[in-house]
């Protein structure tokens, strides 16, 4: 179990699921720079974000960006929506002062662009359904994306396999981090939707194993 003061960014297991170097070089040097993705995200997010909003359809209510954490994961912050379902049962449910009776809470990710290829984006709802489910001692099956760009909701199971990888990843951020050192860059496809490319620079670093190495190529030739 982690402490309050070894708690890492919640948001952060995306990044390192989709580059462990992405990731050290926003949580570990601070290091950020916008394109088109993030501003749309962003966009996308500000119409979401109100902590005061409370909607209620029928008998369903959803709660916006609500504080969440797991010490077993070391991992705190903040979920777009969780979707309060009315249940007859006590088995897997919640309480909430100003809505009486039980409910089944239900995360809900708000993502701007379409499900990707790998499991980046699954991860992310992953941690933060442990987060919920360890807060209040119950079991989630499953969680919800809402992508902009498809204009419909995805119901996404919380698996086994995803939940051991984000226990890995968070045991992975906490010893990278501890070590404050950032992993080598390694050029893919997705570097270029990165909007850290420029910072980050994994062309030049390309096959550079010493200093040496990288000065007879880049510099010296």
């Amino acid at each position: 179990m982690y402490s309050e003061d070894d708690m890492l960014m919640l948001s952060g297991i995306q990044h390192f699921r989709f580059c462990p170097r992405q990731w050290a070089l926003i949580h570990i040097e601070q290091q950020w720079d916008d394109n088109r993705l993030t501003i749309e995200g962003q966009i996308l997010h500000k119409h979401v974000d109100d902590p005061f909003y409370r909607q209620k359809c029928g008998d369903q209510i959803t709660l916006r960006t609500v504080n969440i954490a797991s010490h077993e994961l070391g991992l705190y912050g903040i979920s777009d929506a969780i979707e309060l379902l009315p249940s007859l049962s006590f088995e897997d449910t919640i309480q909430h002062p100003k809505y009486p009776g039980q409910w089944k809470p239900v995360v809900v990710e708000y993502k701007h662009g379409r499900p990707k290829r790998n499991e980046v984006d699954e991860v992310q709802l992953a941690a933060q359904t442990m987060c919920l489910e360890e807060m209040y001692d119950i079991h989630i099956p499953y969680g919800v994306f809402f992508y902009g760009e498809l204009r419909h909701r995805v119901h996404v199971d919380i698996t086994d396999e995803l939940r051991d990888i984000v226990k890995l990843c968070a045991w992975d951020m906490h010893e990278i981090f501890s070590k404050a050192v950032i992993p080598k860059a390694e050029y893919g496809k997705s570097c270029d939707k990165c909007s850290l490319k420029d910072t980050c620079m994994p062309t030049m670093v390309k096959n550079c194993t010493t200093v040496d190495t990288y000065l007879n190529k880049n510099l010296y030739r």
